[in-house]
């Protein structure tokens, strides 16, 4: 079954005074429930811009989309509690601890604080759920987002280049970490430009 579908799918940009940018030009993609997908392409290519198009975030000009069933972006306040998503660079407040960041935002949700805990645990940030942000490696930056994205327990997880910027090491935590949620049942999305 798949959760998210693009047909035919075209968005231009129009910039005053520059010809238009076609980001995306017929695009047609599918993703099965399960595992972890790869949406792969050059830096321009348009990865990006759909992902925002799935997301309510732009808007397409032409074409069909849906996630988990439901038409996006009509429908997306349906199934949006089943999605997570971390879209661009994660961004936190760096003078607080990485816990208290995600305990505003699992405030704002109106989730249990305890899923807190259990989200830093998924990352493997336990350790440094007290430390400030500010003193965070882009590679733990990048692990907050992600459990940011997991607060609500989504079914399906949509991630803009994860590891974007990150050391070997950091994008072999990230892609191990990303395994552990499709095993666990998370469909995961991500684009990347990097073909490994």
């Amino acid at each position: 079954m798949a959760v998210i579908e693009a047909s035919g799918v075209h968005k231009t940009y129009r910039r005053r005074g520059r010809p238009p940018n076609a980001a995306l030009d017929g695009l047609d993609l599918s993703v099965d429930e399960g595992g972890v997908h790869g949406f792969l392409g050059p830096n321009g290519s348009g990865k990006t811009t759909l992902l925002r198009c799935l997301m309510g975030l732009a808007r397409a000009d032409s074409g069909e989309m849906s996630v988990l069933g439901h038409a996006t972006p009509k429908s997306l306040p349906k199934v949006v509690g089943d999605i997570g998503s971390l879209l661009e660079s994660p961004a936190f407040f760096p003078p607080y601890s990485g816990r208290l960041n995600l305990s505003l935002l699992a405030t704002g949700q109106r989730l249990p604080a305890a899923r807190v805990d259990e989200v830093l645990e998924i990352v493997g940030l336990t350790d440094a759920a007290d430390d400030r942000v500010k003193g965070y490696s882009l590679g733990m930056r990048q692990r907050l987002g992600i459990a940011a994205a997991m607060l609500n327990r989504p079914l399906v997880l949509v991630l803009d280049e994860p590891s974007n910027g990150l050391d070997p090491a950091g994008m072999k935590e990230v892609r191990l970490l990303l395994r552990q949620l499709a095993d666990g049942g998370t469909t995961v999305l991500l684009s990347s430009h990097l073909l490994n």
